[in-house]
């Protein structure tokens, strides 16, 4: 296996010198730099992506949890700080541990462990992604594929699948929320407590909160609005 690269931006010098003495003696682990100024590790963390950053958070111009947000994805941090109080904001990076200063070898090792679980681990194999849905119409078994599904309107105990290039929904005896369990997340998005709306069949949102797909326009109520503005967000330009 590969060992885990690392880098260290701390401000204090005595800190780097400690640390990388711990990255020395540690195995799997390969220090690629070190940095007292935060500007400079930013471009060598860009160029070098480094599976990890030993970050301290107090620091000049650019402080440790600015510079945690600029990271590329697939770099993790473990801060280290003398201030405990940042911990919780440490989880807004999704930073992989949090050491206090002055940091023990022993809490730099079960850190450590953390990346190493995380980065050597054999990689699953993915599920196969799911293409088809059988819905059953009038006693027989449909099989419609998902991209079809252009929006699900539910009335009671029925629902209405609406496909591309059918005149008519395929009707049967299902719940909103059994559908909304059924089909991918990644590709279906409740709006309202009777509709199910593929997102990528959306073809505009007016001022007034409507959607409009296909030949339907759909009125968001406010329950729905939090989740759905966050979806636009995601998708739209700045």
């Amino acid at each position: 296996m590969r060992p885990i690269t690392c880098i260290i931006v701390d401000d204090e010098p005595l800190a780097v010198r400690l640390l990388e003495s711990y990255v020395e003696k540690t195995p799997d682990l390969e220090l690629m730099a070190s940095f007292t100024d935060s500007i400079n590790a930013i471009n060598a963390i860009k160029t070098q992506k480094p599976d990890l950053i030993f970050l301290d958070i107090q620091m000049p111009n650019i402080d440790g949890m600015e510079l945690a947000h600029s990271l590329p994805e697939e770099t993790r941090v473990i801060f280290t700080t003398a201030f405990k109080e940042y911990a919780f904001e440490s989880y807004e990076v999704n930073a992989l541990d949090f050491l206090l200063k002055p940091v023990r070898y022993n809490k730099f090792l079960a850190a450590v462990e953390k990346a190493r679980k995380l980065y050597q681990q054999p990689s699953a194999p993915q599920p196969q992604q799911q293409t088809t849905l059988f819905i059953r119409v009038e006693g027989e078994w449909r099989n419609v594929t998902i991209d079809q599904i252009t929006y699900v309107n539910g009335m009671k105990d029925y629902v209405m699948f609406y496909l591309d290039n059918e005149p008519k929904p395929l009707i049967t005896h299902l719940t909103m929320k059994a559908v909304e369990e059924m089909l991918p997340k990644e590709k279906f998005l409740r709006v309202h407590r009777s509709y199910i709306v593929a997102v990528d069949k959306i073809q505009k949102v007016d001022r007034n909160d409507c959607i409009y797909i296909d030949k339907e326009i759909i009125h968001i109520p406010d329950g729905y609005l939090p989740a759905f503005r966050q979806f636009l967000q995601s998708r739209s330009t700045p």
